[in-house]
Order: C-alpha cells, then sequence, then structure tokens
C-alpha cells in the first residue's frame, strides 16, 4: 500500500532532507521511525523534494509503501510516536501506485524572512538577522524579473551538472511588515540553492549595489558567478506543495 505523507520540521539541527553517512537528516529519522512502525522492514521514504541543511519546511510531502495494514490515522499517531520533537506528520492517506510525492508535484511555494532591525538572538535560527535598512521598493520592482519561464542558471550552484535549468515562476514578491522582510516564490520547480540565490541578489538590489536592469542581464547571462551571495539557509521555509488530485 502506497501512503503519502504530509510533515513540517524544524530544520536547524538537520543536515538537510537527504539521507547521509554518520549525519542526521530528515530522510533518516523518517525511516528510522517508519521502520519501527513496518515490523523492522526499512523502506526508503520519497519526498517532493530535498532541502539543505538550516532550511525549514512547514509543509512537506513524501510517499512510502508499507507491507502493513494499517489506517491512515493509525500511521500518523504510529509515526509521530517515534519521531523526535523537530519533525512532526501532519497528515497521512492513501494514494495511488503511480502517485510519485517527486514526480506527480505541479506547484512549490517558498518563503523567506529577513530582520531589517535590532538582531534578535531567539530567531536567529528562523530569520536572516540582516539587521540594516534596505531599500524595499527598489526591491519590490526588480523581483518582479523573475516571473515568466527563465533559464535560471545564474542562480543554481553546481550548475554544470544541470542540464536543464528552465524553470516557471507564478509569484515572486515581498512584503514588509515592521522590520521584517517576507519573500514569497510560487512555481513549478527550484533549483538548489535558487530561491537563496534569488534572495542574495534582491538585498544587492536593496542596499544599492546594483538595480533591476542589471539583474535583468545577471538572469540572461547564465552565468553563476555573477549572481553574487547565497543567502543564508535559516531564513527559507518550504510553505506548501501542490498537487493536482490532493488541492
Amino acid at each position: 500500500m502506497r501512503y503519502l505523507i504530509k510533515f513540517s520540521y524544524d530544520g536547524t539541527n538537520f543536515c538537510g532532507y537527504q539521507t547521509q553517512p554518520n549525519l542526521r537528516t530528515i530522510q533518516t529519522e523518517l525511516e528510522n521511525a517508519i521502520e519501527v512502525v513496518n515490523n523492522n522492514i526499512r523502506k526508503v521514504v520519497q519526498s517532493s523534494g530535498r532541502t539543505d541543511k538550516g532550511v525549514h519546511a512547514l509543509c512537506q510531502y513524501a510517499h512510502v509503501d508499507l507491507d502493513i495494514d494499517i489506517t491512515p490515522q493509525k500511521l500518523k499517531r504510529a509515526i509521530n510516536s517515534n519521531l523526535a520533537d523537530d519533525i512532526h506528520v501532519i497528515d497521512t492517506k492513501i494514494v495511488p501506485d503511480n502517485f510519485h510525492a517527486r514526480y506527480s508535484t505541479k506547484k512549490k511555494e517558498y518563503k523567506y524572512y529577513i530582520n531589517l532591525g535590532e538582531y534578535n538572538p531567539i530567531e536567529r535560527n528562523y530569520v536572516f538577522q540582516y539587521n540594516y535598512k534596505l531599500d524595499i521598493e527598489a526591491m519590490r520592482e526588480a523581483i518582479k524579473v523573475f516571473i515568466g519561464e527563465h533559464d535560471f542558471r545564474a542562480f543554481v550552484t553546481e550548475n554544470s551538472d544541470k542540464p536543464n535549468c528552465v524553470r516557471t515562476i507564478d509569484i515572486a514578491e515581498l512584503e514588509q511588515v515592521n522590520d521584517k522582510v517576507v519573500f514569497t516564490f510560487k512555481g513549478n520547480g527550484f533549483l538548489r540553492y535558487q530561491v537563496r540565490n534569488m534572495v542574495g541578489i534582491l538585498i544587492k538590489v536593496g542596499e544599492g549595489k546594483i538595480n533591476k536592469n542589471d539583474l535583468e542581464e545577471i538572469l540572461e547571462s547564465r552565468d553563476r558567478s555573477k549572481c553574487g551571495v547565497t543567502a543564508p539557509s535559516c531564513g527559507l521555509y518550504l510553505v506548501n506543495v501542490l498537487y493536482d488530485d490532493l488541492d
């Protein structure tokens, strides 16, 4: 039976999603918990995508094929009882055998949070403590450059390994609430470090170091060396994953 698992996690104390030898990862923690539930038979958990070290998820999905007969509600409780406090299963459901948590994905939404005000040690793992003023209007105008279908090779780390860096972004916007700036990106897929690299270049716009036209040229150049600094992982959240049959 194939089960779809909806879950969230605080990425602070993880070395990313994907299993790595001798390191604590989200995938390993989930597979460890599910192994206990599945009569000590190990199963691979297939997620909608991988997040990097320190990145958080409010809504992540994965599927797993189990050998036991268990209701989705009991599976949820059983997995949670074997997980640490920084991962939580929100929901589970039975899905068709041809459903794939990664390849059936239609859209993903990310948010990135920056603090422009006084340094806040309590939020240091959850909001990028930039702690300086930025030109918000210039950034709000420049972020529109990312909307539509583009080759995002200039914003992808290790892009030489990627044969296709074309993605479509439907929403790219930011809002300021007091001293916090929140970036929202929604599209059909995102490449490794893409969101953090886009935020990093927008910070340069906010600092007055480049303008919207410069950003357009960088995007069109497909040259990663022109993009600049990658924003820290702590401010990034996967907030939603959309599927046709689950929305």
